[in-house]
């Protein structure tokens, strides 16, 4: 009877075993980012969203009041970025943004009063 009970915990513990593995191993088809996902997402952290043309002002007026923040890993910032802007590679993944946070945040500075722009 010992016998049988120890070989029926082996087995449960095997299938676990392999459910974990299999489960952390799998791969996964991120979800796609819509527009709708990034209003929602500036609206949750408080940002303010603005279009291509009035950043272009921005940048015409005084580049220098903005902070351009390229997230884009740095192969694709060596490609070519908009002039002035600095690099801060992320994955676009929440453990990614939540790994990096408190770096992210010595990276901005305290500066309150510039314009920050992610890309």
């Amino acid at each position: 009877m010992n016998g049988l009970k120890t070989a029926v915990m082996a087995l449960i513990v095997l299938a676990i075993t392999v459910s974990l593995l299999w489960f952390t191993n799998r791969s996964v088809t991120p979800k796609k980012a819509t527009f709708e996902d990034v209003i929602a997402e500036a609206a949750k952290g408080g940002y303010r969203l603005i279009n291509t043309e009035k950043l272009r002002e921005l940048y015409e007026k005084n580049p220098k009041d903005l902070l351009l923040v390229d997230t884009r890993q740095e192969w694709e910032y060596r490609t070519g970025h908009i002039k002035g802007s600095l690099n801060f590679p992320m994955e676009p993944t929440w453990l990614s943004r939540w790994q990096k946070k408190d770096a992210l945040e010595k990276f901005l500075g305290s500066d309150k009063n510039r314009f920050i722009v992610f890309f």
